[in-house]
């Protein structure tokens, strides 16, 4: 079956970091392009990374670079997003997403997590 399981959201500080995990069942995640989303209440869902393993790629958009890390273990089939510097409007269900061709348009994936929410205190 396959699958993308999130984890590591919840409440976290102003100024603080957050790391979430995106471990994936059913399918090599090395192989695919690795997309990471966010979507707060009653706005578009937003692109926050995306790791292109086989190309050797990483990109953010210049809104968010500087504050984001994106790697994976490809051991563990787990891909990771780590934000620092939070701010309260990086509050927002965050989700990740993996496809053969995937970019930083939604939805070019074929393979989602179930979301995490991240909520920053002020």
């Amino acid at each position: 079956q396959v699958k993308l399981v999130e984890s590591g959201g919840g409440l976290v500080q102003a100024g603080g970091f957050l790391r979430l995990s995106c471990t994936a069942s059913g399918f090599t995640l090395g192989n695919n392009v690795v997309g990471w989303f966010r979507q707060a209440p009653g706005k578009e869902r937003e692109f926050v990374s995306i790791l292109n393993w086989p190309a050797s790629t990483s990109y953010s958009p210049p809104s968010l670079r500087g504050r984001i890390t994106v790697f994976q273990d490809n051991a563990k089939n787990t891909a990771y997003l780590q934000m620092n510097s939070l701010e309260p409007e990086d509050t927002a269900v965050y989700y990740c997403a993996a496809g053969r061709q995937g970019d930083d348009n939604w939805k070019t994936y074929d393979y989602w997590g179930q979301g995490t929410q991240v909520t920053v205190s002020s």
